[in-house]
């Protein structure tokens, strides 16, 4: 899965970090990210050595052995994308109901947002933070409501 995953990605991100676990240290999958440009944050296992002179393995393992907290705090940002995860599939269900392509990766993407909608709430709630809202900055007018337009050019750029 590491593989098509990213190159996948690379097709539409430049690939700069990958944060991965243990399963998918291999010479091959560092050498694909750093043939993207990036740099694979994969941890190394406990029988690992340092590899062949100059080769990519070896300059990840002593990167790996002689900085380890610098290469946790790139590693560990896997530890907030998996939280996410987790929230998001606990709070709408891990299920996706609809049956076509890009209705499912609409769905999953409006999971996505309310769930940020939840936590911006939560902070606001949490914190003491009193909104302000766009339309009590605005005139008001007889105008047609805006959130109506500005909620259908969203959900048209959902659309894949």
């Amino acid at each position: 899965m590491f593989r098509p995953l990213v190159e996948k990605t690379a097709e539409n991100f430049d690939v700069k970090e990958v944060p991965a676990d243990k399963a998918y240290l291999s010479n091959d999958n560092l050498q694909l990210v750093h043939d993207l440009g990036g740099t694979a944050y994969i941890p190394l296992k406990s029988n690992s050595t340092s590899g062949a002179p100059g080769s990519i393995w070896e300059k990840m393992y002593h990167f790996y052995n002689l900085h380890r907290d610098e290469f946790g705090k790139h590693y560990h940002q896997r530890s907030n994308a998996e939280s996410t995860f987790s929230m998001v599939k606990a709070k709408f269900r891990d299920s996706v109901r609809s049956t076509t392509d890009v209705a499912m990766k609409n769905e999953v993407l409006c999971k996505f947002l309310c769930h940020n909608l939840c936590c911006v709430i939560a902070s606001q709630l949490e914190l003491g933070i009193a909104p302000e809202f766009w339309a009590d900055a605005l005139p008001h007018t007889s105008e047609p409501a805006v959130a109506t337009d500005l909620l259908q050019s969203f959900f048209q750029q959902l659309s894949f």
